[in-house]
């Protein structure tokens, strides 16, 4: 059973590459359109990684498309970090920046601390259980938070 939705949330990472984008693939295949869902960095100076792609594409969630933004993008365009219910912070720096940047604001803001699997084996088929690993606490986190998934 889904427990109440935010009506907008932020997923934040360092280069928007890699764990916000899968978290909001995730929630967006799970929890449906009901909740406004977007990703972003610190900065954004790298493409989808590849691997993210690969792993999300196991639950047949395509990320092929996700353009990386960063806090200052997502400001530029109208998209104000104030305006969302829930941040939810996927690395130590990006938490810090969140609770920097919305400082004057009543909104929640939550760490979940992801693996980063970025760092790990050069073999291809481990790097993919590394990213496995980071995807599967996101999904963890996502229905320890708002239950079953819709899909």
């Amino acid at each position: 059973m889904v427990k109440d939705l935010p009506q907008s949330i932020l997923f934040c990472c360092d280069h928007n590459a890699v764990r916000s984008p899968m978290a909001e693939g995730l929630m967006k295949k799970f929890y449906g359109t009901e909740t406004y869902v977007q990703s972003a960095g610190l900065i954004a100076d790298m493409d989808i990684d590849g691997f993210s792609i690969a792993v999300c594409a196991e639950l047949g969630i395509e990320l092929a498309r996700h353009k990386s933004r960063s806090f200052a993008e997502m400001h530029k365009m109208g998209d104000e970090l104030s305006s969302f219910d829930l941040i939810v912070a996927l690395s130590p720096a990006s938490q810090i920046e969140a609770e920097k940047i919305t400082n004057f604001y009543d909104l929640e803001i939550e760490y979940w601390p992801i693996f980063d699997p970025t760092g790990s084996e050069d073999n291809r088929d481990k790097k993919l259980v590394a990213y496995r690993k980071a995807r599967d606490q996101i999904i963890d986190n996502l229905t320890a938070k708002f239950g079953a998934p819709n899909h």
